[in-house]
């Protein structure tokens, strides 16, 4: 797959970072050491890590160099790598384990989650927000496009692949026999943004780009004037001309 595009994901840096923000604001008090940012992405939650846990050390992994070039120019003063975080385990006990927007990628969650709570040390947190889109309109459009066109025989496979996170009742099974705080909420974020145009944007930058790995140039640009055509019909704009884009997020604190 063709590496992230880092302009167009951070053309929504202010819709996005809310999530990090609001993830934030749930750790319970802490004084952590070492912080790992799991798909810390182009460096924007690893910033806002830095600001509000001064003097710690913060560590991103990522699997894009985009990305971790633009993050290392965002925050100086963490440490990035270029690891998958399924494969990424610390040299030593992390006191803050932060994934914003990442673990979703995963699909084994029931092992992953272990795993990582087994890397924290004695009083430890593991913070998680994840986009929990699977009957989100925007996301099913995506996947009957993908089945609806020349390239249905590429893109189905695609469509039924896609990521599954679990229930609360799953994350509280897998979470709360080895942590004495587990903290769940749910968020649907309204985002106004310019117009179909500005939604497709927004996805081409994220969800869209497994789709669009598998088609040529000019498939691509069909593909994406479909999805288009489909969010017109689905989405009605304001009086303003902004698309109201209702994004869902889980989120999950837990502490050792």
């Amino acid at each position: 797959m063709a590496d992230w595009d880092c302009d167009l994901y951070l053309k929504f840096e202010r819709e996005r970072a809310q999530a990090a923000r609001d993830l934030i604001s749930h750790i319970p008090p802490l004084a952590p050491r070492r912080i790992v940012d799991l798909g810390c992405g182009p460096g924007n939650s690893a910033a806002i890590l830095c600001d509000y846990f001064r003097g710690a050390a913060i560590h991103g992994v990522d699997t894009s160099e985009r990305m971790l070039e633009a993050a290392r120019e965002r925050a100086p003063d963490a440490r990035f790598a270029r690891q998958d975080f399924r494969d990424w385990a610390p040299d030593e006990p992390v006191d803050l384990i932060f994934a914003n927007s990442a673990l979703h990628f995963a699909s084994d969650h029931h092992r992953l989650l272990p795993r990582l709570l087994s890397f924290l040390s004695p009083g430890g947190v593991l913070a998680v927000q994840m986009p929990n889109v699977l009957q989100d309109a925007a996301h099913a459009l995506m996947r009957m496009v993908a089945v609806d066109g020349p390239w249905a025989e590429r893109l189905a496979p695609v469509a039924k692949s896609r990521a599954v996170i679990g229930s609360l009742d799953d994350y509280y099974a897998w979470l709360a026999p080895n942590c004495r705080m587990v903290d769940f909420w749910q968020t649907t974020y309204v985002h106004p943004l310019d117009g179909h145009e500005a939604v497709v944007d927004w996805f081409t930058g994220s969800a869209l780009r497994p789709f669009l790995a598998k088609l040529e140039p000019d498939e691509t640009s069909a593909f994406l004037a479909h999805y288009r055509r489909e969010l017109e019909m689905a989405y009605t704009p304001q009086a303003d001309g902004k698309v109201l884009l209702l994004y869902p997020r889980l989120f999950f604190v837990v502490q050792l």
